[in-house]
């Protein structure tokens, strides 16, 4: 199918106005990255320390930790995407920089493999082409099915589905690492599957096959990072406060991440009127509360909309972007929830005919 239709920023903004809002800083793309890593350090250390004060209010603080700490750990996985569209940072090694090893690797994803396949969800986003397509071809669907869905996530068996796929491809390319096998031959074309399968919460997601040795040994190196991140984590937990820190940062991460990571993705896509011929249809906005931003909403990643519209534009100036849209009267054009709770009732009822 042919690409979407895209939106043309000089018909809709000013000179001035598309400078501003496409202007990458250097310096705000790494303050989110240390905002992200700090918030970690703050929520979990503090629930530690209250853990030495008092059991109690250890365990009543925990169960939120985990809460906020999934949320922060989808930060860094938004960090990372913005990353793959080149707006952490202005020089393109810094940018790689924080988001292959800074943000991406801590959610066991990789930088490359996921911007070559992500642009192509850009380029025919809701088409047979869309590598994301799984995501929100299955809504609407029954609350029985979505409580299926939480539940599995809620007890890791989303995250050990996922993690058990994607090491075992590590484990393929690194015996061909090791026996120095390789491919006869070059595969017909690029592989944008290696590395992505922590990328896709969904069954293309969890199934993403690897075509190659090459894709494999991708693998390896992208698990290899994750698992180097995940040592820091802990010897710093250790170094520090003990293990309470890494318990948190890793239950998190099986559980609460992969609700708020479904959550996130249903949002963006899920029971719209996409199609390709209006670029405003292409994806939904929510709006988000402070609660929201805390945990399903971290970075601006509720302003879908206007990243579909206009994907040079940093995250920060997103909200940017949508005041002005709204000013100049697109609003009725664009897909707008009031909340999560909304976009989730939307999906779990019948479509009318």
């Amino acid at each position: 199918m042919p690409a979407v239709k895209a939106a043309k920023p000089n018909e809709i903004f000013a000179r001035e106005e598309w400078a501003a809002l496409t202007r990458v800083s250097r310096w705000h793309g790494l303050w989110l990255t240390v905002h992200a890593w700090l918030m970690v350090a703050l929520v979990t250390g503090g629930t530690a320390l209250l853990w030495q004060w008092h059991w109690l209010a250890g365990l009543l603080a925990t169960p939120f930790a985990i809460l906020l700490i999934g949320g922060r750990q989808l930060g860094l996985s938004i960090l990372m995407h913005e990353g793959a569209h080149g707006l952490l940072h202005p020089k393109r090694k810094t940018n790689n920089f924080l988001g292959q090893w800074l943000t991406g690797s801590a959610t066991g994803s990789d930088l490359h493999s996921y911007r070559a396949y992500h642009l192509t969800h850009h380029r025919y986003t809701q088409q047979s082409e869309d590598p994301d397509l799984g995501l929100s071809a299955a809504f609407p669907t029954s609350r029985a099915s979505l409580r299926r869905k939480i539940t599995r996530d809620l007890t890791g068996q989303t995250f050990l589905k996922q993690r058990s796929n994607q090491f075992a491809v590590a484990w393929k390319g690194l015996k061909a690492m090791l026996s120095g096998a390789s491919d006869a031959s070059p595969p017909a074309k690029r592989d944008t599957s290696a590395g992505t399968p922590l990328n896709r919460n969904g069954a293309a997601g969890v199934a993403a096959p690897v075509i190659d040795l090459e894709g494999a040994k991708h693998t390896t190196r992208t698990v290899g990072r994750f698992l180097l991140i995940q040592l820091a984590v802990l010897l710093v937990s250790l170094a520090t406060l003990g293990i309470i820190p890494f318990l948190i940062w890793i239950v998190a991460l099986a559980t609460t991440f992969q609700l708020i990571l479904r959550i996130r993705n249903i949002a963006e896509h899920a029971c719209t009127t996409t199609g390709g011929d209006d670029p405003f249809s292409h994806a939904r906005t929510t709006k988000a509360n402070m609660l929201m931003r805390m945990t399903l909403a971290p970075y601006w990643v509720n302003y879908h909309s206007e990243h579909h519209l206009f994907m040079g534009v940093p995250c920060y100036n997103l909200p940017k972007a949508h005041d002005l849209l709204i000013a100049k009267g697109y609003g009725p054009r664009m897909t707008i929830a009031n909340s999560y709770a909304e976009v989730l009732r939307t999906v779990t009822q019948p479509v009318a005919a």
